[in-house]
Formats: C-alpha cells, structure tokens, sequence
C-alpha cells in the first residue's frame, strides 16, 4: 500500500486538511475542513473515492485549534491512514529570510519561526501549535514545512526593500510577500495551460478574507501588494490594506494608543468591515442595501484596480489576468467590476462566462486571457512533500528575522 501525505492549514478560524498518496500525480485520498470554529464550527469531508461525505455540525460553543485536530485526527483513523502517513506538510504562513523551501521542523528551526510570530500575530503561533499536535498524533512521521513566503523570495530587490536606512533593511525589515503557496499552485496551473511561458506576464488576484495580487512573469514572482506583514496592500475583510505610516504615529503619539490596541485594529476591527460597520463578509456587504456596505465594495474593487496598474507596470504590460480563493472564485460581480477598472489594459470580460464561473472568462476581443482557478495551497504543499529531502533543509540563523 502505498505511502501517504497529510497537509495541515490551519487559519484564525479554521483548518484545512487534505491527504494525498505520494504518487507523481498526487492521488487525493481525501480532503476536509473544520470551519467557524469561533461560532458554531462544523466538520466537513469530501473522500475523493467512495465513502460518505461528511457535513456536521461539532456543537455550539466555540472550540480551540486542539478540539478542531481531534476532530481531523478522528476522521483520519476512521479512514484507516494514520499508519500511512509518513509526512505530514504545513503551511505556516512566516519563514522570513531563510526558509525558502519545505524544511525539516526540528527544534531549531521551530525555534527561529517561533521568533517570527510579531510579523504574523493571526497565524504563525496557530501554524506552530498545529505542528506540535500532529508531532503528538504521528511520532513517525517528518514534519515539514512550506512557507507562504518562499514564492516571493527570488524577486528583484527592488521589490524588497524599502526606503529605510541600509542598517535596518539588512536585519531583515525588507517585503516577504504572502499567499506563496496559493500563488505556486495556479503557476503550476498556467505552466499546465501555456506551457514554460506560464502566461506570459500574469496578475494572480488571491481574494478571499486575505487579500492579495502577485505579478508573475514566467511563474515567477516579480511584485506583490502584501510586504513586510499581512496587514499590508488591498483592504481585506477585517484588515486595513496599505496606510500612511504616518497614521500610526498618530494613533500612538496623540490619541495615546497602545500597541495591542494598534493590533487589534489594523488587523479585526478594520478593511470591509470596518469600512462599512456591518461585516467583513462580501456575500453580506453585497446583499446590503445600505450606502456603507456599497462604499466597503467599492474600496475594495479601487484598491484592486489601482494596484492592478501599479503591477502591470512592474512587468510593462500584461498578458493574463487570474482569480482565486473564495471572493475571487465565487464572486462574478467583484471580477466583473475588476475587469472593467482594468479595461484599460486590453481585459475584456465575457459576462456569461463569467455568471457560470466558467475557467476561461474573457471574451472573444480581450487582449489578456481572464482565468477562474480554483486555490489548493494544499496541493502545493503536497507537491513540495513529493521532492522535500531532510538535508535540504535551510538553516536558519541566529536571530529573530
């Protein structure tokens, strides 16, 4: 019977789970989330063959990334694939300078990541305490991990740095880049549609609670609106997007702000949901009437549209257009107003293509191809599973970046 791979995705709220044969094709054996886990969390699995689907709920009150791993490992034993696994993927979301391929997590290197938790307070410590829990549940197996950071590592340093004084940019204050391991999935899917080229010069729009685009050029980063944090680029669902440094001192000099009030703004209490005061859900703000929630859209569909062009203009045009992760593949209204802020371009948008959520959704005259893939940063890690070899692992310096 052939070996298998487990990927863990855990979020703020949720955790994604799939596993795979470790075959070249990746067979997927079967895959899962626990959603909502602050309120009324649900379990739900799809076997890729035969079984029963699982949709149900896992009570009321609201559960811990631990309940919601016992709820993973309880769905993987009655599977009979505990004893199968002999990897076991993480995407963690911060590998800073030195982590720019699957590594092997050993103590030192959960050590340096550990370190790495101010620069992504919502996620690194959840992605940390998954690897410790499935250490626990499969002693046997190697934990690795996949950095949504890597994918961006290799661009120019130009798109690095920022204007800060060299000493400062040499410890590490420099652009990550986020959403990697969603971006090197649809890149294996363009090298897959057009071959090398990977369509050209490409814009991948990742939009979902977490929002980002990433200029591609061959499949490979060149630019990308998130930096040095998550906070940074579009506005997002609770997130405010690019802001004036100078609005964090003021916040901190005259209105007397602290630093985890700071965080608790810019990262929850901000982007469409404090834009409009109703939700960061863009199912909700659309079916809204009021005039609050058609401002938070709007400023959503601008700062795409602006950013759009500022990518473009990194890679001196623009060939493919590409929507993913769940606004971006379940929202034919927001691609439709961001194809129409990128007509300018040569984007041109096939209406009825696009209400069907067809692949292609560009029309006939469009001089740049318009795509709806579909995100799987699970596969992606996979992928890197399928070549990781444990003396490839990077080594991590001493310090905190």
């Amino acid at each position: 019977m052939t070996d298998a791979i487990l990927v863990l995705n855990g979020g703020s709220s949720s955790l994604k789970f799939a596993v795979f044969e470790r075959l070249e094709e990746l067979p997927l054996l079967l895959r899962g989330n626990v959603s909502s886990l602050g309120q009324q969390p649900r379990l739900r699995v799809e076997p890729a063959a035969g079984g029963s689907k699982i949709d149900r709920s896992l009570g009321e009150a609201p559960i811990d990334m631990g309940k919601a791993f016992a709820a993973v490992a309880s769905v993987l034993a009655e599977n009979d694939l505990l004893h199968r696994i002999n990897k076991v993927g993480h995407r963690i979301v911060h590998g800073g300078r030195d982590f720019t391929g699957a590594t092997l997590l050993d103590e030192r290197t959960l050590k340096a990541l550990r370190l790495l938790e101010p620069m992504a307070p919502i996620h690194q410590r959840i992605n940390l305490e998954i690897v410790a829990l499935a250490t626990k549940l499969l002693p046997q197996a190697l934990q690795i991990g996949c950095f949504d950071t890597a994918f961006h590592s290799a661009r120019p340093e130009l798109a690095k740095i920022y204007g800060l004084p060299r000493a400062m940019t040499e410890t590490g204050i420099v652009s990550y880049g986020f959403h990697g391991l969603s971006y090197s999935h649809i890149a294996a899917k363009l090298r897959g549609r057009y071959g090398a080229r990977a369509g050209g010069r490409a814009i991948v729009a990742h939009l979902g609670s977490g929002a980002s685009l990433c200029a591609m050029h061959a499949g490979q980063s060149v630019a990308t609106t998130m930096g040095f944090s998550t906070l940074d680029g579009l506005v997002m669902s609770t997130r405010c997007g690019a802001l004036d440094p100078g609005v964090i001192l003021h916040l901190l000099q005259e209105r007397r702000m602290s630093a985890e009030g700071l965080v608790t703004l810019l990262y929850e209490q901000s982007g469409l949901l404090g834009v409009s005061g109703i939700s960061g859900d863009m199912r909700t703000l659309i079916a809204s009437e009021d005039p609050a929630a058609a401002e938070a859209v709007d400023l959503f569909v601008y700062r795409i549209g602006r950013e759009i062009g500022s990518l473009a203009a990194a890679m001196r045009g623009l060939d493919t257009l590409v929507f993913t992760a769940g606004i971006g593949e379940n929202a034919p209204l927001i691609r439709e107003r961001i194809c129409v802020a990128a007509a300018w371009l040569g984007v041109g948008l096939d209406e009825e293509r696009n209400r069907e959520g067809e692949e292609v959704v560009s029309n006939a005259t469009s001089r740049v191809d318009v795509l709806v893939i579909p995100a799987d940063e699970e596969r992606a890690v996979a992928a890197e599973m399928l070549v990781f070899r444990s003396s490839a692992s990077t080594t991590a310096r001493e310090g905190p970046l």
